[in-house]
């Protein structure tokens, strides 16, 4: 879905503009219709002057009104893309479509994922499967897709993977989520590598978010627990991500690394061990 031409003219970023040899990159971010982290990613980007690509499953009237915000905030040109990533073809689509509308595509994020809770003796074969074809495979075709177009463009490009900082420290009930988060870790040092080699200009990177989008039915105990979890003492914000997207995309010396943005979650726990009685 395309929309109206922007009557204003989207301000351009300097350090974009440098990193990708024009002054309104295009960057696709996958699960960006519904109010989520990808969303606020969508939205620092344009405000950086990008030309922007959502993509959603379901959410696709509220990724229509996000592609409408975009215009009227930053004057940056906005479609939709759609489809389910656990279908065959959907990722070569959405980056063909992207590619074809904007004639280049420069910055990927696949923020698009699934997950629930589930018990060990619940967790079936499909259940499985359909975490790894959304969250992993998924991830993969699309920054493959993507990948292939940006090494063929002199500017490059860079692909951001978005992981889970817990996948060190596993959440019990969701043995079936973190074997597909965990791999994304992995494929991202490797399409590094696989990319990098063939234009050295493309850079493929990986945030891992701590709890930065609560449940609204979260209890204020529950809040104050989880922010005394980390070191910073308080929740993060989906804007703390998307800050860190855009840093992994204008620094051009930065590839193949999984970047926590947790508070200091993965590296700390409240239970005094760390404190007073590190006794080995």
């Amino acid at each position: 879905m395309s929309f109206p031409e922007p009557t204003a003219v989207p301000r351009p970023s300097p350090a974009y503009a440098r990193v990708f040899d024009c002054p309104n990159p295009v960057a696709l971010v996958t699960g960006s219709g519904a109010p989520r982290v990808g969303r606020a990613i969508a939205m620092a980007l344009a405000e950086q002057g990008c030309r922007i690509a959502l993509h959603a499953n379901t959410s696709t009237d509220e990724a229509s009104q996000a592609a409408a915000e975009i215009t009227r905030r930053f004057g940056s040109e906005a479609i939709v893309t759609c489809g389910g990533l656990q279908h065959d073809g959907v990722a070569d689509r959405i980056v063909e479509e992207t590619h074809s509308r904007f004639g280049r595509i420069d910055v990927l994020v696949n923020s698009a994922a699934i997950w629930q809770p589930t018990r060990l003796e619940n967790v079936t074969s499909d259940e499985v499967r359909r975490y790894f074809e959304i969250n992993a495979l998924g991830s993969f075709l699309c920054a493959r897709a993507a990948g292939l177009k940006m090494v063929t463009q002199p500017s490059g490009g860079s692909i951001v993977n978005i992981g889970d900082w817990a996948t060190v420290r596993p959440y019990l009930d969701h043995a079936a989520y973190f074997p597909s988060k965990g791999s994304i870790e992995v494929m991202t040092r490797s399409l590094a590598v696989e990319l990098g080699h063939r234009n050295r200009r493309v850079r493929v990177n990986c945030i891992q978010p701590g709890p930065v989008l609560l449940s609204q039915d979260v209890s204020e105990s529950h809040l104050q627990s989880l922010a005394a979890s980390t070191l910073v003492g308080k929740i993060g914000t989906p804007e703390n991500i998307a800050h860190a997207v855009q840093f992994l995309c204008e620094n051009d010396f930065v590839t193949g690394v999984c970047l926590p943005v947790d508070g200091g979650r993965s590296i700390f726990a409240p239970d005094g061990l760390q404190v007073g009685m590190n006794t080995g």
